[in-house]
C-alpha cells in the first residue's frame, strides 16, 4: 500500500458483501406514565435515535446489502445510483446499540487484487462528505495549504501540490477569496480539494452534487473526472438524478435497489438490461433517471425491500470487531499521521491564530467592548477613598461576574470547530491531543491583551493600590480569570450540542459559583453539604486574591474612629483566615481549574471523535446516504 499503490493507480474490488442492522420498534408508553421521557433538554431532534433506547423496544431486522460485488479501477469514475427511498417513521429509525456488526473476511475487500483491509483502504483513499465543513474566514489556498501541511508533513512541494489542484479544480479566481464569500459549487470544490490534496489513491464522495444547480453539478463532476484521467485515481461517487451531460463522464454504474446490485457496468449495458427487460427508453429522457424509475419493474418480486437502501459510508467503512479491530488500531498508531505531534500542534496554532484574528465578534469587537468596560467601571468607581472598603470589594465582585459570564460568544466559533475536528480527525490529519493544546496554547496572548486592556484603566481610574508590583499582579489575576472562563467555554463546547444548551448550562454554572464564592454568604455560614460549592467556585480564589492583593501588607487602615485607626487591611484579612500566603496559593489553584477544565474538554472531544470513528446505521432518507445529509446543509450547500 506504498507510493508504488498510489503512483500506479488502485483498484477496489468487493466481493459478496452482505450487511443487516437491528432496527428497534419502540412500544408505545403513554405520555402520562413516563413524564421525564418527553424532555428532550441536552440533545437534537437529530439525536432521537439514541433517546429511542430509553423505551422499552423489540427488533427487525433490515437488510442492507445482499451479496453486492463491484470493482472500481485507476482512472475510471464509478457512480452508485439508487431510487429515493422515503422517510421512515419515527418507530423505524435505527439505534447505534441494535447495529450487528459484521465480519469482514478478507477476501470480500481487494486492493489491486491482494486482499486488504478496511484500514489499507483508509490508507489509499480519502472520503469527501456531503456536508462542506470549512473554517469560512480562511481563503482557499489557506484552507488548502493548511490541510496539506497536516496529510503531507514538513514537505518542500506543499506550495506547488496546492498550486496544482487550485488549477485542477478551476478555482484560480477565487484562491484568495475567503470561504465564507464562495458560492455553493465553489465550496464544494475546495471541500474536494481539501480531501485530495495529499493525492489518494481512491476518491469516494458522498453525493456531491446535492444542493446545487446544473451547471454547478456538471462544474464539479467534469473536475472529478479529470482527476480520474490525469492523475488515474479511482473515483467513486453516489449521485442522484444526475443529468444526460454528468451520465456521459461515467465509466460504470453501480443500480442498488433493496440492498442488492441490480447493474454494475457501463451506461451501454444498462440500456441493453432495460430492452432485456421489456422496458423502452421514452426519448429524450436519461438512461440512468429511466433506470432509477423502472426498479419496481427490474424486480417486481422485491418490491417490499425497495425502501431499504445502501449507504456508500457502509460500502467502504464497514464495522470492524476484535482482532482485526485491535490489530487495525496498531497499524495507525504506526502509520497514521504525517507529522510529529509538536508539528501538529504549531500548523494548528497558526490556523487558530488566523480564525481567531479575523473573527471580529471574538476578538476586534470584544477588544473594544474591554475597553469601554474598564473605562465605564473606573469612571464608576473613581478615585475611592482610602476608608472606602466596601465599595473595592463590590468592584471586585462586580469585576469577576463580569469577566467570567462575558466569554460565551466564542461558544458558536468552538462548536463549529468542534464538526470539522471530528471530520479532519476521522481521516487522519492529526491528534485530538494536538488540537487540544494549540487550541490552549493560541488563546494566552489574546486573553492577556483583553487584560491589559481591561484593567488598566479600571485599576488607576479606581485608585487601586498604587504600586507597580500591585498592578502587575491585578494583571495577571485579570489573564487568568479571563483563560479560565474561556476554558470553561472549551470544555462545555465539547460536550454541548448546541449553542442554546451551552449557553444555559454556563450560565446556570457560573451563577452557582458566584452563589458559593462567599461574597453573599460566608462559608461558616453555609450547609455543610454545601460546602464543597464553595471550594470548586471559580469565583472565591481570584476573590481573595484581589482582596489579598488590595488590603495586605503595610499595616493599611481600613477604618478609623474619630481620626484613630482601628482596624488596618491585615487583621481584618486575618479575621477571614486569609493572609500574604493565599496570594499564589489562590493563582496555582486558578491555574489547577484551567488544567482540570481543558483535559475534561480534551477527554469529551477524544470520545467525540473515537465515537464518530463508528459507521452508525442510517436511517432512511431520501438521499443514498445520511452522512451529512440534514436541510441545513443542502441548504447552505446551494448558491
Amino acid at each position: 500500500m506504498g507510493m508504488g499503490m498510489e503512483k500506479d493507480g488502485c483498484e477496489v474490488e468487493a466481493r459478496g458483501i452482505n450487511h443487516h442492522i437491528r432496527i428497534p420498534i419502540p412500544i408505545p408508553i403513554p405520555k402520562r406514565a413516563h413524564p421525564l421521557m418527553m424532555m428532550k433538554i441536552w440533545s437534537r431532534e437529530e439525536d432521537e435515535d439514541e433517546q429511542q433506547q430509553q423505551h422499552p423496544t423489540t427488533t427487525t431486522t433490515r437488510h442492507v446489502l445482499r451479496n453486492v460485488s463491484y470493482r472500481a479501477r485507476p482512472g475510471e469514475l464509478l457512480a452508485i445510483v439508487a431510487p429515493a427511498a422515503p422517510a421512515s417513521p419515527p418507530s423505524s429509525r435505527s439505534s447505534p446499540a441494535a447495529s450487528t456488526p459484521p465480519r469482514l473476511p478478507t477476501d470480500q475487500l481487494l486492493l489491486n487484487g491482494a486482499p486488504a483491509t478496511t484500514a489499507d483502504l483508509r490508507r489509499v483513499s480519502a472520503y469527501v462528505t456531503q456536508r462542506d465543513v470549512l473554517f469560512p474566514l480562511l481563503t482557499v489556498r489557506e484552507t488548502l495549504r493548511f490541510s496539506a501541511r497536516l496529510r503531507l508533513g514538513a514537505r518542500n512541494d506543499i506550495d506547488a501540490r496546492v498550486d496544482a489542484l487550485i488549477h485542477d479544480l478551476t478555482l484560480a479566481r477565487v484562491a484568495d477569496t475567503r470561504v465564507k464569500d464562495l458560492s455553493g459549487g465553489e465550496r464544494r470544490r475546495v471541500s474536494i480539494g481539501v480531501e485530495a490534496v495529499h493525492d489518494p489513491a481512491v476518491l469516494i464522495l458522498d453525493e456531491p452534487t446535492s444542493g446545487l444547480d446544473s451547471a454547478s453539478a456538471l462544474h464539479i463532476v467534469g473536475a472529478l473526472r479529470a482527476m480520474a484521467d490525469t492523475r488515474r485515481r479511482t473515483v467513486l461517487l453516489s449521485i442522484h438524478q444526475p443529468g444526460a451531460r454528468i451520465v456521459k463522464m461515467f465509466d460504470s454504474v453501480l443500480l442498488l435497489a433493496g440492498g442488492c446490485a441490480l447493474h454494475h457496468g457501463t451506461v451501454d449495458a444498462l440500456r441493453s438490461l432495460l430492452a432485456s427487460a421489456g422496458l423502452a427508453l421514452p426519448p429524450h429522457v436519461d438512461t440512468v433517471e429511466f433506470s432509477i424509475d423502472s426498479v419496481d419493474a427490474l424486480r417486481r418480486r422485491s418490491a417490499a425491500e425497495a425502501r431499504d437502501r445502501c449507504t456508500l459510508q457502509q460500502l467502504f467503512q464497514l464495522h470492524k470487531e476484535d482482532v482485526e479491530m485491535e490489530m487495525e488500531m496498531e497499524i495507525e498508531k504506526k502509520s497514521r499521521y504525517a507529522n510529529s505531534w509538536a508539528r501538529e500542534v504549531g500548523v494548528l496554532a497558526q490556523r487558530f491564530f488566523k480564525n481567531v484574528a479575523r473573527t471580529r465578534q471574538l476578538f476586534a469587537c470584544r477588544t473594544v467592548c474591554m475597553l469601554v468596560a474598564g473605562l465605564a467601571l473606573g469612571s464608576i468607581f473613581y478615585d475611592l477613598g482610602e476608608e472606602k472598603v466596601a465599595e473595592r470589594v463590590g468592584l471586585f465582585a462586580f469585576l469577576l461576574t463580569f469577566l467570567l459570564s462575558s466569554t460565551t460568544e466564542a461558544l458558536p466559533i468552538f462548536l463549529q470547530e468542534r464538526e470539522i475536528l471530528a471530520k479532519e480527525t476521522s481521516s487522519g490529519a492529526y491528534r485530538v491531543s494536538s488540537y487540544a493544546v494549540a487550541n490552549a496554547v493560541v488563546f494566552l496572548p489574546f486573553q492577556l491583551a483583553l487584560a491589559v486592556v481591561f484593567a488598566a484603566p479600571v485599576y488607576w481610574m479606581a485608585g487601586l493600590r498604587r504600586t507597580a508590583a500591585a498592578f502587575g499582579y491585578f494583571v495577571v489575576l485579570v489573564w487568568l480569570i479571563l483563560y479560565t472562563a474561556n476554558s470553561v467555554v472549551v470544555c462545555f463546547a465539547a460536550a454541548a450540542p448546541d449553542f442554546v444548551v451551552g449557553n444555559a448550562a454556563i450560565q446556570g454554572v457560573m451563577g452557582s459559583f458566584f452563589l458559593f464564592s462567599g461574597y453573599f454568604i460566608a462559608r461558616s455560614a453555609m450547609p455543610s453539604c454545601w460546602v464543597f460549592m464553595h471550594y470548586l467556585s471559580l469565583f472565591k480564589w481570584p476573590f481573595e486574591a484581589l482582596l489579598v492583593n488590595e488590603f495586605a501588607g503595610g499595616g493599611r487602615c481600613v477604618a478609623r474612629v474619630m481620626g484613630a485607626c482601628v482596624a488596618t487591611g491585615d487583621e481584618v484579612l486575618r479575621r477571614e483566615g486569609l493572609g500574604d500566603e493565599c496570594r499564589w496559593r489562590n493563582v496555582g489553584v486558578m491555574l489547577g481549574f484551567v488544567a482540570a477544565y481543558r483535559l475534561l474538554g480534551y477527554a469529551v472531544l477524544r470520545a467525540r471523535c473515537t465515537l464518530a470513528l463508528r459507521p452508525r446505521p442510517s436511517r432512511p432518507t431520501r438521499g443514498l446516504m445520511s452522512t451529512g445529509s440534514s436541510p441545513s446543509s443542502t441548504s447552505s450547500s446551494s448558491s
